[in-house]
């Protein structure tokens, strides 16, 4: 387990020992491309960090306009693989993936024969030949088994073979009957082939994803002149394998004979690699059946990532049954090669890592970049960007490319960006302000219910969308709830209190006193502060009752969705009643 260990150090770099574990662990998906494992670690990287509430805002404001995102976007399956390593209490970074997640292995309906060579004698009659099946099981394929020619000639030797063979959901293995013609003299011993090959036309067969061939497409069969059992061997002494294989594959095979159903055990024995630090050894049993010659295990190999010589242990065979024999070649020798070198492979996954996260940089070090990322599409992530998306990109391009203008913040130590975007948030709050007012005069709104609607909603949906962010990414609460007080406080008291000084001085410097009439102020704030206190109340009576959870945000579902309707409820509560005072209706006898 890898719980409580961190991918980052105190001072900000990685740690490498937590870095060759994750690699290890990615790694236990084959079609895990180098990239694929960038993007995981460059996404574990980010959301591990704290992040502040501008960063969330910066995020919402580019979701709501098809701009570059702020996070790698990962497919679907890379999302999934993400996900399950997250729901892990055990692992908070990044390791265990559970054995439940759908992985490339057991994605698709593996069909194979039983066994890639049979060997029969030539007064059998019909011997049965088994497909079997693995992997996906809960989709139906169809396959067919055609036979064709060797040293054996069908009509002569055989009953030539053309059979459709059907997997029902769950079904594991079909057998098929093939038919060996006696010719009553003797001939040497010949031999002929069944493939196998999925039937992808068929209207049943939706996808042609759902299934494939796996490593015994094709059997051979042998037809011998004789009716021993046979005598069972691996195929050779030794066999080397890369520790990055995963997997040894053990061949043994049945000669001299292969009459009735016979088995054999085996075992492995350590040598310099041991079991499990280097590989995954044991003991088992492999049955052939009748007419079977070849059968082949699998023995993990463990990839630990660490520089060293090459190791070796035995697997050796004994107690056969049903009549076999032991041969020769009773125990082989499998080499474990360290093929790689564990710094160079760092070093690349860190490059990938890098790119992935200089992809996803909240600011850009050019104009042509800024520029490029403004009248692209997510940021020319064209692959990842949905309709929405683009409708978003196509609605706010000309803001997009206008602010793209804005010196990038590597100018001057970034003061020429925060003067130049100052400017520019005064410009457009001065003409969204003007719009406002134009509009709600068009459609008969007073201002300060224009101010309350439109103006409101309209500069409060980034705040909404970064705590919806800040809410499902956060381990607390804290930037969830604080963004909205945080961007609150700044509108109340920098918004109010800038104008005010500088409205003061200019008509001081006029000689005149500076006054507002309060008109119907008063009574929003009134009600404001009033659903401000419930809310805030209700806050805290989550944080301590069950009922809650003991959680601001989240809970018990029941409780979750009440607690959510009865905001949105307070909300529109403070609208109607301020529209109603607006307009001169008597709310709790006040005008």
């Amino acid at each position: 387990m890898l719980a409580g260990r961190k991918l980052v150090n105190a001072d900000g770099t990685l740690n490498k020992g937590r870095l060759i574990e994750l690699y290890k662990e990615l790694r236990k998906y084959p079609d895990l491309s180098d990239t694929d494992a960038a993007a995981l670690v460059a996404t574990k990287l980010i959301d591990s960090q704290q992040h502040s509430m501008l960063w969330y805002r910066i995020g919402a404001c580019r979701s709501l306009s098809g701009s570059r995102k702020i996070r790698v976007n990962l497919s679907e399956t890379l999302q999934q693989v993400y996900d399950a390593i997250n729901a892990n209490p055990d692992v908070p970074d990044i390791g265990w993936v559970p054995s439940v997640l759908t992985t490339p292995a057991n994605e698709k309906a593996i069909i194979e024969f039983h066994s890639a060579s049979y060997a029969v004698p030539e007064n059998i009659g019909n011997f049965k030949v088994t497909v079997v099946r693995h992997g996906r099981m809960d989709n139906t394929v169809r396959a067919r088994v055609k036979s064709f020619d060797g040293t054996a000639k069908h009509g002569s030797d055989y009953i030539p073979v053309n059979e459709v063979l059907v997997f029902g959901p769950y079904a594991k293995e079909r057998e098929l009957a093939v038919k060996i013609i006696d010719e009553d003299q003797w001939e040497i011993d010949e031999e002929f082939f069944l493939r196998l090959t999925l039937i992808l036309d068929d209207a049943s067969f939706e996808h042609k994803q759902d299934a494939t061939i796996g490593r015994f497409p094709i059997a051979e069969v042998r037809i011998l002149n004789n009716e021993d059992p046979g005598t069972l061997s691996f195929r050779k002494r030794g066999l080397l394998v890369k520790e990055s294989c995963g997997v040894a594959i053990l061949e043994v095979e049945r000669v001299n004979g292969a009459n009735g159903e016979v088995s054999v055990k085996w075992r492995s024995i350590d040598g310099s690699a041991k079991s499990p630090d280097d590989y995954r050894g044991g003991e088992g049993t492999l049955v052939f059946k009748h007419g079977e010659t070849v059968q082949v295990f699998e023995i993990p190999i463990i990839d630990d990532m660490k520089p060293e010589r090459d190791e070796y242990f035995q697997v050796e065979l004994l107690d056969p049954s049903g009549g076999a024999r032991v041969g020769s070649l009773m125990k082989i020798a499998v080499t474990i090669s360290n093929d790689e070198d564990v710094n160079s492979v760092l070093q690349r996954l860190l490059l990938l890592t890098n790119e992935s996260l200089r992809a996803v940089a909240v600011h850009r070090e050019s104009w042509k970049s800024q520029v490029y990322d403004a009248v692209t599409v997510n940021g020319g992530d064209v692959e990842g960007a949905s309709g929405v998306d683009y409708f978003m990109h196509i609605l706010a391009f000309g803001w997009k490319v206008l602010f793209s203008l804005i010196p990038p913040p590597g100018l001057l130590g970034g003061w020429l960006c925060f003067l130049f975007s100052l400017g520019a948030i005064v410009i457009l709050t001065a003409l969204i302000g003007d719009l406002a007012k134009i509009f709600g005069c068009l459609v008969g709104l007073r201002d300060i219910v224009t101010a309350n609607t439109l103006v409101a909603i309209g500069t409060s949906l980034p705040d909404l969308f970064a705590s919806i962010s800040a809410a499902s990414r956060e381990k607390y609460a804290d930037n969830a709830v604080g963004n909205i007080t945080g961007s609150n406080s700044v509108n109340v008291f920098l918004g109010l209190g800038f104008p005010w000084l500088v409205a003061s001085i200019y008509w001081e410097s006029q000689g005149q006193r500076f006054e507002v009439q309060p008109g119907s102020l008063g009574f929003s704030v009134m009600i404001y502060s009033i659903v401000a206190f419930i809310t805030v109340s209700l806050i805290l009576t989550r944080r301590f009752l069950t009922i809650f959870g003991k959680s601001e945000l989240g809970g018990p579902t029941g409780t979750k969705w009440v607690t959510g309707f009865f905001m949105i409820l307070l909300w529109f509560i403070f609208i109607i009643l301020s529209t109603l005072q607006a307009y001169g209706h008597k709310v709790f006898g006040l005008n």
